[in-house]
């Protein structure tokens, strides 16, 4: 009985579970709105009070996000609400003073169990609905018709806390997986997968048969559980055997063991205090308490020590069981997540879990075979741990829950038995965690390395691409890299051979990415590398050679000279031959015609979908470039812009225009000065000044530019690349050499601060000066009162 406790310990007091297949009888084509309703209405009707009553107390609606908006860009064939707890809310009958949309990630439901349990116990929150839903299956169902359904909703919420979390993806997603292909969730748990099975030695065939053996019992639970997507019993040899029905998805999966998220269904459940449940008329034989829990999180896939492992999901689980007070023998029911069979086996190996246990591992049949219903999951297993513990008075349930890529865990132990909320230290158990040691990570790798892990995915055009992580030999720094075309030598490894990992391979780095190759030679031939050189042909530049003076200009008006890869790519081939070119002395840099110089990135073809990268040596083949010891004029004609500003900040020389206008424009269109905007120009101008640009975007003229310093030279409106030219020509009067080699010893002594040890610092620039042609040609010439004839030499 509760009579002692603390009225403010929160209880979970009701649950609603629904489903709809498309191909069924009573199939109606909910939205997601509308199955998280019926959810609701159920989870109301399960509390066995007064609905009306139940409703109208509701203080708190927090909901999981759905796949259609857990990614930027993600595509809503149907529509979606602006505000989807709101909507939910709205069409239940409650008003809410607060609504709360989760981040992303299959934790957020027993997230949110543990955080509005607190806000409960704190008098912060008193009636709480937790749900959600997803309807892909019926979504991609009803699109095909010409008459299709709209499921937007843009409710009005003016008397209501509305809080979007985002979508929480730092540290689960990055442009760097994008590059690489490593976009699907069966490729990111396939790289972990077969790096726990290289570690365990297994063969190909017996790690499959394992993955067989865990996930055949929840194949039974789910085809008795009649809200199950795919109720039909399957034997392990049959998860693991690969058929025209069962075919490979990502190495080592084939369908049948990947989370099926081609579903329609909802769940919730309401969360209140015990005095509230009281006052709502609540019987006691509904109460179900959070006796402990836990949320965790595991640093990025890259970040890890070992990649078949995920350590804060197993210390999760037992913190969790830790501050319930109870052991792994107490527990009568478990739900692990399991979306893939890593999520599952890397708890329960630790814990000594056999996938036999005969208290299963599953409540509703896992994310294959009863449905992964998106962010959302864990709501139906927490629905079913609520109805299990209810039906065995005394019993305890546990529900681990996972988000990314075997990332983020939550856990709860629930039972019937009464007891207060007890604080977890899930805090400083993430502090140690985040304390790990692990590889440095190699963004832009080059040569010999050691295969780490793999991946191969398959497409149903029978299109493969692999995928691998790597070690360097030299140094060990762990990269992310994809097979490059036509290498079917290592592929074959891949695919074939009985443990991949451990094999040598070659890596070379790319702007748009990294690619691997079984050898330096099969790098060579298949990504072959020009010789640096000027091209007669151009499509988004133009060149002009003038005896030493190089001159490129970016030949994109009708986008204000934007760039894009295409366009980038040229400009970088360029940028080197002009620094292979010994005949080459001086740049210059500038746009075509009057209105823009470069207006930065071109936003639309980045908004096409098509990649979006930049060379290795930066934007515009300048801003990330290493070793500029020969001069380059950036001649500013109009809009200087983001990037377009980042270019001429990464120039040694500026001639502006006098209409010429520079900002660091990226914050008003939702991105930042990354190609050296946010570094360069602090360090140029006053730090106030440079602050307040960027973070407003404001633009500044030519002469405020010059007054700052970041413009040398000020030319009358439409003669900036005149002024460059003849700037360039008083830079080709001096040596070369003198300037190459000034250029060098300004860049080397840079990073010392104090003034005196950088003029005192040891270089060998003073050597390589005095023993050239051109020193000695200088010194001759002015003793003899004639011109130079610099070699560069």
């Amino acid at each position: 009985m509760t009579e002692a406790i603390d009225p403010r310990t929160p209880v979970l007091i009701g649950v609603g579970q629904v489903a709809e297949l498309v191909d069924a009888p009573d199939y109606q084509g909910f939205s997601p709105i509308d199955l998280a309703v019926v959810a609701a209405q159920r989870a109301v009707t399960d509390t066995g009070a007064d609905p009306q009553t139940v409703i109208a107390a509701i203080d708190t609606v927090a909901c999981t996000r759905q796949f259609e908006d857990s990614t930027p860009g993600a595509p809503a064939p149907l529509g979606k609400s602006t505000k989807y707890p709101v909507s939910v809310a709205n069409r239940l009958g409650a008003a809410p003073k607060r609504a709360v949309l989760e981040v992303a990630g299959g934790q957020s439901p027993q997230h949110l169990v543990s955080e509005f349990a607190r806000e409960i116990a704190s008098g912060n929150a008193d009636v709480v609905l937790l749900g959600g839903a997803e309807a892909i299956s019926t979504i991609r169902h009803l699109a095909k018709l010409e008459n299709k359904p709209d499921f937007s909703d843009d409710p009005a919420d003016p008397d209501r806390s509305y809080e979007d979390r985002g979508f929480g993806l730092i540290g689960l997603f990055s442009m760097e997986q994008a590059a690489h292909g490593l976009t699907t969730a069966p490729a990111q748990y396939g790289l972990l997968e077969n790096a726990r099975r290289a570690a365990r030695g297994d063969s190909r065939q017996e790690y499959a048969a394992a993955m067989g053996e865990l996930f055949a019992p929840f194949t039974k639970v789910a085809a008795k559980n009649s809200l199950s997507a795919a109720p039909e019993e399957h034997s392990a040899e049959e998860l693991a055997t690969v058929t025209e029905r069962n075919r490979m998805i990502s190495d080592p999966y084939p369908r049948f063991l990947v989370a099926r998220d081609q579903v329609n269904q909802g769940a919730v459940v309401l969360l209140t205090s015990v005095q509230s449940a009281r006052r709502l008329g609540v019987d006691e034989s509904k109460f179900v308490f959070l006796h402990g829990q836990a949320d965790l999180r595991d640093r990025s896939v890259l970040e890890r020590q070992n990649l078949g492992e995920g350590p804060a999901a197993v210390t999760a689980v037992r913190h969790a069981l830790e501050v319930a007070g109870l052991g792994l023998d107490d527990i009568d029911f478990f739900d692990f997540y399991s979306c893939f069979p890593i999520a599952v086996s890397n708890i329960t190996e630790s814990l000594g879990l056999s996938p036999n246990d005969p208290r299963g591992l599953t409540l509703t049949g896992g994310l294959p075979y009863f449905g992964g219903a998106g962010n959302n999951y864990s709501m139906h297993a927490i629905a079913e741990a609520v109805q299990r513990v209810r039906a065995e008075p005394g019993s305890y349930a546990l529900v681990s829950a996972n988000g990314g890529v075997v990332s983020k865990t939550s856990v709860g132990v629930y039972g019937t038995m009464s007891t207060e909320l007890k604080a977890d230290n899930s805090e400083q158990l993430q502090r140690d965690i985040d304390a790990l040691d692990c590889p440095p990570h190699i963004a832009h790798p080059n040569g010999w390395a050691t295969l780490e892990t793999y991946t191969v995915s398959y497409g149903r055009a029978g299109q493969k691409s692999g995928i691998v992580i790597g070690r360097l030999d030299d140094g060990g720094g762990r990269f992310l890299a994809q097979v490059a075309s036509g290498d079917d030598e290592l592929m074959t490894v891949l695919e074939s051979a009985e443990q991949p990992v451990g094999e040598r391979i070659y890596v070379t780095a790319f702007g748009w990415g990294n690619r691997v190759t079984r050898s330096a030679a099969a790098a060579a031939a298949l990504l072959p590398k020009s010789a640096p050189a000027l091209r007669n042909d151009y499509e988004f530049i133009k060149v002009r050679r003038d005896g030493h003076l190089l001159e490129v200009t970016i030949n994109r008006p009708d986008v204000r000279n934007c760039l894009h890869p295409p366009a980038h790519e040229e400009l970088d081939g360029v940028f080197n031959a002009f620094y292979h070119d010994r005949d080459l002395w001086v740049a210059i840099i500038t746009g075509e015609g009057t209105k823009a110089f470069c207006a930065g990135n071109d936003l639309i073809y980045s908004a096409s979908g098509k990649p979006m990268y930049v060379p290795l040596n930066g934007f515009a083949g300048l801003t990330s470039r290493r070793d500029m010891h020969k001069p380059v004029i950036a001649a500013v004609n109009g809009f200087a812009m983001g990037g377009g500003f980042e270019i001429a900040l990464a120039c040694h020389l500026v001639v502006a225009d006098a209409s010429a206008k520079f900002a660091l424009s990226e914050v008003r269109v939702g991105l930042f000065a990354g190609a050296g905007g946010l570094v360069r120009l602090p360090r140029m101008i006053p730090q106030k000044v440079a602050t307040e640009m960027i973070l407003t975007g404001r633009r500044i003229g030519a002469d405020e530019a010059q007054q700052l310093g970041v413009v040398n030279r000020v030319a009358p409106e439409g003669q900036a690349l005149s002024i460059a030219r003849e700037l360039a020509a008083e830079t080709l009067q001096g040596s070369p050499t003198s300037v190459r080699l000034s250029l060098k010893v300004m860049e080397q002594t840079q990073a010392i601060a104090d003034t005196v040890e950088a003029v005192s610092a040891p270089s060998d620039v003073v050597d390589e000066l005095m023993v050239s042609s051109d020193a000695i040609e200088g010194m001759t010439a002015f003793a003899l009162k004639r011109p130079p004839e610099w070699k560069n030499r």
